[in-house]
């Protein structure tokens, strides 16, 4: 049975694929050790001077780099398919694949194949390998945080990181580990029943279990607070203390240095280390639960706010009758109250009131933590989707964009990968945290990256289907150049190799002939002085006379161009290029004129812009004037006619 012929692996597919993966498994590991690294920068402050060995080293960077995989891939794909067809733009064999009549998504379709599957791989680490080095990983950070760090005491600072000791030396010997000038405060039961010790040197040194810390002083002193009775009246008087006077002494500290590995099934309860369908069952216990609280504290604050109704006889001047029901009037009991019965009132009233407050205050915090927590679980099942499709849609993002930039390498790849990660990470950052926090639905923060990039992608792929423009540089400054009217500079250059020598008699007459067509529209159509409105958006008639002098200039150059003489070519330069188009409006349409003209700002944008291109021809005529001018002399004193 023969295969259909999209199924079937062309030697070009083959070299697109290869390509592409090549490039992908270099920048995945990049990717992955940035991010590694990233992880590492947040909790280097756990690391510094515990004294981890390699192997805790290691299975952190193990770990790590398997939580990381989902977050690494849709990087590294983007770059890679930018530097892909950003290689194949430059070398041409993007040029050469479609003169073969392959068009781009042809091109593009293993590639999509592959990133689709690589998605696929992305989503199986999330869901299965993830959850189990996310629960590893912390458990190994969170060990590290309960192990001490090692004892390295500065000079001439007091060191306080050993528990009830603070440790000051002078001097230290780095060769034999000798401390001199030594003072310890021991403040192991007490500031009242501080220890101090002073010693000329010492040596601190490790127990082989490292569980102690052994301090052997030598010729030092001891001094040190006695107890006392409480109830003795003398204590604000005089405090007694011990001192003693000794030659070597040994203090032993009680000290864990080493790493040990904690429980880290607590850890399990974390939306992050669980897979899809555990978060399901999450998410529906912590619905249940957060509902019941919720009715609870509801039921309680009704309680609280609206207390039970007080019926008395119909003959108290108190009660309010409504619909056959007395209530209790408050107004008229507080009216005929005393001052003294009104403030105690009051100040019951306002202290109940308060803590009712406080009480709701509490409940609303404690369900706004359980809120986060359900909306973290929700977040979290929705991200194990977005992250694998992220993968797909930075491909057709980086594909695109290189086909269109066509450069290769590390430049203009990494500064637009770079560009592109930074957007999805701060629409994905701001749409998890509004979420989480209630203000947005789920939905919305979950996928706001995905929507804002997925339309990125079918424009860019679209625009490079047609061989767009849209990220030409050269496009660009045209357009900027247009729109601010920035004067374009000629750029004659002396060729090496010339065909046809310049006929300088005929180019004198043509100088002259332009010599005079600028002197006289210049002089009569009054550049100079504000336009009219109808002679801008409707024009003076005028125009072909600047278009054809534009012409005739452009044509006189070019020829001139082909000159063997250095001083013809640099006075060519000299010549300004006309722009006879924008001294009138750029819209053509009679109608839509006279509605930019009602359009207040549109009108007066348009007519200052036409007057700043009138005034900049006024200059370029008068600039045409003297360099022909210049130019004629000089033929004429070389002696080229």
């Amino acid at each position: 049975m023969r295969l259909p012929d999209f199924l079937h692996i062309k030697k070009l597919d083959l070299f697109i694929i290869k390509s592409f993966s090549t490039l992908l498994s270099g920048t995945f590991f990049i990717c992955l050790f940035i991010f590694i690294m990233h992880l590492l920068w947040r909790y280097v402050d756990e690391f510094v001077g515990k004294g981890l060995d390699l192997e805790i080293l290691g299975q952190f960077f193990y770990l790590a780099s398997l939580t990381l995989v989902g977050q690494a891939l849709p990087l590294a794909i983007l770059l890679a398919a930018l530097m892909t067809f950003g290689n194949f733009g430059e070398r041409l064999e993007l040029l050469a694949m479609k003169a073969a009549g392959i068009p781009l998504l042809r091109i593009m379709a293993p590639l999509a194949i592959e990133c689709a599957l690589l998605g696929c791989l992305s989503f199986y680490f999330q869901n299965v390998i993830g959850p189990n080095a996310q629960v590893k990983l912390y458990t190994i950070l969170y060990s590290i945080k309960q192990t001490s760090p090692e004892v390295e005491i500065p000079e001439g600072v007091f060191y306080d990181k050993i528990d009830g000791f603070n440790l000051f030396v002078k001097n230290k010997n780095k060769e034999n580990g000798m401390l001199y000038n030594v003072m310890i405060y021991d403040l192991r039961e007490g500031f009242d029943k501080t220890r101090i010790l002073v010693a000329d040197s010492g040596k601190m040194e490790t127990t082989p279990d490292q569980k102690y810390l052994t301090l052997k002083l030598y010729s030092g002193e001891l001094f040190e607070n006695l107890t006392i009775d409480k109830k003795d009246k003398r204590k604000k008087r005089n405090v007694p203390y011990r001192r003693e006077s000794y030659r070597e002494k040994v203090v032993m500290i009680e000290f864990d240095g080493g790493f040990s590995m904690q429980d880290g099934s607590f850890l399990k309860t974390q939306a992050a280390s669980k897979n899809m369908l555990e978060l399901e069952t999450s998410i529906d216990s912590l619905t249940k639960h957060n509902d019941s609280i919720g009715r609870s504290n509801w039921r309680a604050a009704m309680r609280n706010s609206y207390p039970m109704k007080i019926y008395l006889s119909k003959d108290d001047s108190t009660l309010m009758n409504k619909e056959n029901i007395y209530y209790l009037n408050v107004d008229s009991i507080y009216n005929t109250a005393t001052k003294v019965e009104r403030l105690r009132w009051k100040k019951n009233n306002l202290s109940k009131v308060q803590q009712i407050k406080t009480d709701l205050e509490i409940k609303h915090n404690i369900m706004r933590g359980l809120d986060r927590d359900l909306n973290k679980h929700k977040l979290m099942w929705w991200e194990k989707i977005t992250l694998s499709l992220s993968c797909i849609i930075f491909f057709f993002i980086g594909a695109p964009l290189g086909a269109i930039v066509r450069k290769g390498g590390l430049g203009y790849p990494v500064l637009i990968s770079v560009a592109t990660f930074v957007l999805y990470y701060i629409f994905n950052t701001s749409g998890f945290k509004m979420a989480r926090g209630g203000e947005w639905h789920i939905w919305i923060g979950g996928w706001l990256s995905t929507i804002i990039l997925a339309p990125l992608g079918v424009i860019f792929t679209y625009q490079s289907n047609r061989d767009s423009a849209i990220l030409n540089i050269d496009a660009y400054k045209e357009f900027f150049r247009a729109l601010f009217g920035i004067p374009e500079k000629r750029n004659v250059t002396l060729k090496e190799v010339i065909i046809d020598d310049p006929d300088y008699s005929a180019d004198y007459t043509k100088l002259e002939q332009l010599y005079k067509t600028a002197h006289k529209f210049r002089n009569d159509n009054k550049l100079k002085k504000l336009p009219t409105i109808k002679s801008i958006f409707f024009g003076s008639g005028n125009e072909h006379i600047v278009e054809q002098l534009a012409e005739d200039l452009d044509a006189l150059v070019e020829e001139m161009g082909n000159s063997k003489n250095k001083k013809v070519i640099q006075i060519l330069n000299e010549f300004p290029v006309i722009e006879a188009k924008n001294i009138t409006s750029p819209i053509k349409n009679k109608w839509l004129n006279i509605l930019s003209i009602i359009i207040f700002p549109l009108g007066i944008i348009i007519y200052i812009r036409a007057c700043n291109f009138r005034f900049r021809l006024y200059r370029d005529l008068i600039k045409l004037e003297q360099t022909s001018k210049k130019l004629r002399d000089m033929l004429v004193k070389e002696k080229l006619l």
